[in-house]
């Protein structure tokens, strides 16, 4: 039996167009965004391959400053703070508040893990409108090591007192969910963009363009 859903936060829970529009203020294109949160997660999991740790703001900015010198565009200190405060004000999707009543409604713990800072995670919760729907939230911080490593999700298993067999990760990002299956935990797969689910990572447990629907079909499955 399920008894907590682990929700990723950015493009998941939030939508991140804003920061799309943000970007193209600056570089007139908005796939630019796109390309630095390729570029950040990359560096992210390389790093944590070598057992070595920078917090997400500071590998944010690292990588900005590398995309805006490969695009030629000279960025101030505040427009760089402007960009990447973006992550602050993200509304949530349509979907997330009632998947998030209805999962609690049923006895299913909501709880957050995002690679963001605490912080970063509690203002974003709480300017999306959402932090009353959840139960909890935790930083890789935690454990100076990013998703998809399975550190991350043990970590919080361990700090709600769950097995992993209890716990459902759901993302809209394979390599997450590849990362939480290899953790024991099962997946729920939200496609939230154009993109093909990774067929030689493990596959969802659950999947669905509608949030609602995987946490109806999880309520389902526990009864």
């Amino acid at each position: 039996m399920i008894k907590s859903v682990f929700f990723d936060l950015n493009e998941t829970l939030t939508n991140t167009e804003l920061l799309g529009v943000n970007f193209k203020k600056y570089f007139n294109d908005e796939s630019v965004s796109k390309y630095w949160f390729t570029k950040l997660l990359h560096i992210s999991v390389i790093m944590g391959a070598m057992e070595t740790y920078k917090n997400f703001g500071e590998l944010g900015k690292h990588v900005l400053d590398s995309v805006a010198l490969e695009y030629n565009v000279n960025l101030s200190e505040e427009e760089k703070v402007n960009i990447l405060s973006s992550f602050k004000a993200l509304p949530p999707h349509k979907d997330v508040i009632e998947a998030m009543k209805m999962l609690r409604e049923n006895g299913i713990r909501v709880i957050v893990v995002s690679n963001s800072s605490l912080e970063m995670i509690g203002l974003q919760l709480a300017n999306a409108g959402i932090i009353d729907f959840v139960d909890g939230y935790y930083s890789v911080d935690a454990v100076s090591r990013y998703k998809p490593f399975k550190e991350v999700y043990n970590y919080v298993a361990d700090q709600e007192s769950l097995k992993p067999e209890e716990v459902m990760m759901i993302a809209c990002h394979d390599w997450d969910l590849f990362g939480a299956k290899k953790a024991g935990l099962k997946a729920g797969y939200i496609k939230r963009k154009k993109t093909i689910y990774n067929p030689f990572y493990e596959q969802p447990d659950l999947q669905s363009d509608s949030l609602i629907e995987i946490a109806t079909s999880l309520i389902y499955d526990n009864k």
